[in-house]
């Protein structure tokens, strides 16, 4: 369904595993991957009903990682902050991308504590609220670029596509479709924490025939809906770290009409893949304008800029200098005691690259000699 920090990590796995890396992946049980599984809970927390209390699994996650560290040259994390008081102690090289906001003023004295913690921002944004924390890199997000194709011809509706939630701002969607009038599809999921928003403010909304709520969907419902669309509006009234929704947009070569907030910037080139804008009147002025926009060159610019491949090519860039570094300590605040990594990530590469280590599947496993 909606998953976009589930979507990212499992695009990363996948083509991690593809280029011939020996992989190994912590999730629910039900997950669909190339990498080898270890499940931390029958199904996907989120859907399954009978689940009360998702925190008690991924406490459980977190210790069965900390047991098999010493088994990996590197562990990545996309857990937020869960991991800290464990994974500074390990003595494996470590990382963690950061999918979330930060400008909660709560989160300065929990990333000083732990100010020696590597991390990754998915946009320079992101980092803002914590410019001193301990940043490696700056990844943004990637798709595959068979996810999707070229839509060339526009449509005749506007899309919302995201949470419904109040930074989200799907009231200044339906407000900038009012004004143009066009219609509007929305497709959205609708958190627990959102509900009394979405009851007060948006179901009164969707009363208007030109507005039409399709509920949440996944991959095979968003894509011809993006494709179909005269431009996808992005109003959001927060930091977006990312902003999943616009490269899945530009992968078909729809336009983004979006606020200026948070990543919006680096990711949408203005008058190129769509346009920024600063109020709802300025939005319906220029969605007519979005239809002339060159849809070829915006999936020309996905593909550029937002593929899984360049994605993960910059992981791997990240992966050997935390490795080459050979400074990841057992963390404690009295003393620093060194270990050093079992491998270099650059030898798995050079033996997955080198004739003979074919695998039936077609991703290469590589089985390193400790040091």
């Amino acid at each position: 369904m909606y998953g976009g920090t589930e979507r990212v990590v499992s695009y990363l796995t996948e083509e991690l595993a593809r280029r011939g890396h020996d992989v190994t992946l912590y999730a629910s049980g039900d997950s669909k991957t190339g990498a080898r599984l270890v499940p931390c809970s029958p199904q996907g927390l989120r859907l399954d009903p009978s689940v009360k209390d998702p925190l008690a699994y991924h406490v459980a996650m977190m210790q069965q990682v900390a047991h098999d560290a010493f088994d990996y040259d590197l562990i990545h994390f996309h857990t937020d902050y869960l991991h800290f008081p464990l994974s500074r102690h390990y003595g494996t090289a470590h990382v963690t991308t950061l999918h979330g906001r930060l400008d909660m003023p709560e989160l300065v004295p929990l990333y000083r504590r732990f100010r020696d913690v590597p991390l990754v921002s998915i946009s320079h944004a992101q980092r803002r609220p914590l410019p001193w924390a301990n940043w490696k890199a700056t990844v943004y997000h990637g798709l595959p670029t068979d996810c999707a194709s070229l839509q060339a011809t526009p449509g005749d509706y506007l899309l919302f596509l995201g949470r419904l939630s109040p930074e989200k701002r799907p009231d200044r969607a339906i407000e900038i479709a009012r004004l143009t009038g066009l219609p509007l599809k929305i497709m959205g999921k609708v958190d627990a924490a959102d509900r009394a928003y979405y009851r007060s403010t948006i179901r009164p909304l969707l009363k208007s025939a030109e507005v039409e709520f399709v509920g949440e969907g996944g991959d095979g419902d968003k894509f011809p809906l993006l494709a179909g669309a005269l431009a996808l509006l992005f109003p959001i009234d927060w930091p977006e770290p990312f902003g999943l929704v616009q490269i899945e947009a530009m992968a078909v070569g729809t336009p983004v009409i979006a606020f200026p907030n948070g990543s919006v910037s680096e990711v949408i080139d203005h008058e190129i893949t769509g346009f920024i804008v600063h109020s709802v009147e300025e939005a319906a002025r220029v969605v007519h304008r979005a239809a002339g926009l060159d849809r070829g060159l915006i999936r020309e610019t996905f593909e550029e800029r937002f593929s899984v491949e360049r994605m993960v090519d910059e992981y791997e860039d990240l992966y050997e200098a935390l490795l080459a570094d050979r400074r990841y300590p057992a963390f404690r605040d009295d003393a620093v005691t060194s270990r050093v990594p079992h491998t270099h990530i650059a030898q798995i590469k050079s033996l997955a690259r080198s004739p003979g280590n074919e695998s039936n599947t077609g991703a290469t496993r590589v089985q390193m000699p400790r040091v």
